[in-house]
């Protein structure tokens, strides 16, 4: 199993650096399934390995001047309070056993394997469906509704603090619509955005969760080759294309996920 995990590895860069995000998402259940990982550990690990790869996904974005740093900073700040909150005290006072449905023990790897698995099928059905065209845009100084960036930026960063995560598909449209960026502006200060509060909220992991650094470096390394490949195939592949294909796996493996988790023993 272990040279199928260093291969789907792989696999979560070249989406990222093929379509520009969604990869972060297969990273959870590829430690946890492929790996044998802890779900709470494979949360952290998660935080690690997306934060790295978006980072390195970014650059090309800084170097076609395409990441808008006031909005990044803007967005960022509260998410990566949040997300470093959620990791430092809030995911250490979940219970382990966290509450019982009929004969069902929800447990702490449970909960936060669902609440992935809802996740995922939340930013399928954005992979899935139909990009609407953009409005051009006015010339003019950029506009800020601070309160509701603010507002996502805190709930994306709970979200990522919990289920590890980049929240991409959440936050793209959040800058296109709040910050009024062009989508491929969008992108790349998201992936600045991932970069920073993943790793800063890996920096907020308790004591008690324990991290194979090898391990850790090992699966970044491949995931990063993964995003030199997928950026080298987009030059002959239409990533947007590929997306609603993209979309639909992630769907089957939500679904799968909470089937295997809750009615399956």
């Amino acid at each position: 199993m272990d040279i199928l995990g260093y291969i789907a590895s792989v696999a979560i860069g070249v989406s990222l650096g093929l379509i520009g995000g969604g990869g972060s998402i297969l990273t959870v259940p590829v430690l946890v399934y492929l790996f044998g990982i802890d779900a709470v550990a494979a949360t952290a690990y998660s935080l690690f390995i997306v934060g790295i790869t978006s980072a390195v996904g970014s650059y090309t974005y800084f170097r076609k001047q395409l990441v808008n740093v006031r909005t990044a900073i803007i967005f960022g700040i509260p998410s990566i309070i949040a997300v470093f909150a959620t990791r430092a005290w809030i995911v250490p006072a979940i219970p382990h056993e966290v509450f019982t449905i009929g004969s069902t023990v929800i447990t702490k790897n449970l909960l936060l394997l669902v609440l992935f698995a809802l996740l995922m099928i939340a930013a399928s059905y954005s992979m899935i469906k139909k990009d609407k065209p953009q409005p051009t845009q006015p010339e003019g100084p950029q506009q800020f509704n601070y309160p509701l960036i603010m507002l996502e930026g805190t709930i994306v960063g709970v979200l990522t603090g919990l289920v590890g995560a980049g929240g991409g598909f959440l936050i793209i449209p959040a800058l296109v619509v709040l910050s009024k960026l062009p989508m491929k502006e969008a992108v790349g200060t998201s992936l600045v955005i991932i970069a920073a509060k993943s790793l800063i909220g890996f920096m907020g992991e308790g004591a008690d969760t324990y991290i194979d650094g090898w391990f850790l470096a090992k699966i970044s390394a491949f995931a990063i080759a993964g995003i030199f490949i997928g950026s080298a195939l987009s030059k002959k592949i239409d990533g947007a294309k590929l997306k609603p294909a993209f979309g639909w796996f992630v769907l089957v493996m939500g679904i799968y996920i909470i089937v295997k988790e809750l009615f399956i023993k």
